[in-house]
């Protein structure tokens, strides 16, 4: 998961990342937090790779968070958008550009546990999930942030959509039979990729969304050709 703190106030943003965390643990989530100290930077980054919750100050010197999350909204109309205020005079604003939630400063343990109990309900369920053993311990990875994987020296090099990789040691044949979905394709007989973050699919290699090429056996192309093309048909008909 990956979570933006936007506050031109350091020591805000200090504490409610602090405090993310500790939800965050206790939920078994595992999240990337990134803070920025204006919206203009926030949207830049959004821009480039989509968050799945973003905890918005209305207030920010020169800058409106409503305007922020009006223009977040004109790229990314899924994203979680909390704000934190001092007031909820804005209210009618965060209905027009979907606002989940308003956090009013301070808040309480209390009210951050009960808004991450319902923030969990909306983002986990709905996707399955694997707990992967790492060296660092168990992590809870939903199947939609993985990218793709590879086998390489008795480990998996399990790739996420924020950028970052997870090792575990396990066979390639043990990972994939865990990965019981449509989207997953095996390119090779040590590569697993997630037709989710797909853009394409060249007839020798899949093209992620962030360019990343994934080459496909030769064996295998056919087959990669026909369940890239299912994957994309099942997509439209569910939307």
């Amino acid at each position: 998961m990956r979570i933006a703190i936007v506050d031109d106030i350091v020591s805000d943003q200090e504490g409610l990342k602090s405090a993310l965390a500790a939800q965050l643990d206790r939920l078994f989530i595992d999240a990337v937090i990134l803070c920025f100290d204006s919206g203009a930077a926030f949207l830049t980054a959004a821009g480039r790779e989509r968050f799945d919750l973003v905890f918005l100050d209305i207030y920010m010197g020169n800058e409106n968070g409503v305007h922020t999350a009006e223009a977040l909204r004109r790229f990314d109309t899924d994203c979680l958008l909390v704000f934190t205020t001092t007031s909820t005079e804005h209210a009618l604003d965060g209905f027009r550009v979907r606002a989940f939630h308003y956090l009013v400063k301070p808040c309480t343990e209390a009210v951050l546990t009960a808004l991450f109990d319902e923030i969990a309900r909306r983002l986990l369920i709905g996707d399955k999930y694997i707990d992967v053993n790492t060296a660092g311990g168990s992590i809870r990875l939903r199947f939609g942030e993985i990218l793709y994987a590879e086998h390489h020296q008795h480990h998996m090099h399990i790739y996420r959509t924020d950028g970052s990789e997870i090792m575990t040691r396990q066979t390639f044949h043990e990972f994939s039979a865990c990965l019981a979905d449509r989207r997953f394709f095996s390119c090779s007989r040590g590569t697993i990729l997630n037709m989710e973050h797909a853009a394409d699919f060249d007839g020798t290699e899949f093209i992620l969304k962030n360019g990343k090429r994934i080459s496909v056996s030769r064996g295998l192309a056919k087959n990669a050709k026909t369940a890239f093309g299912d994957f994309l048909f099942e997509r439209r008909v569910c939307q």
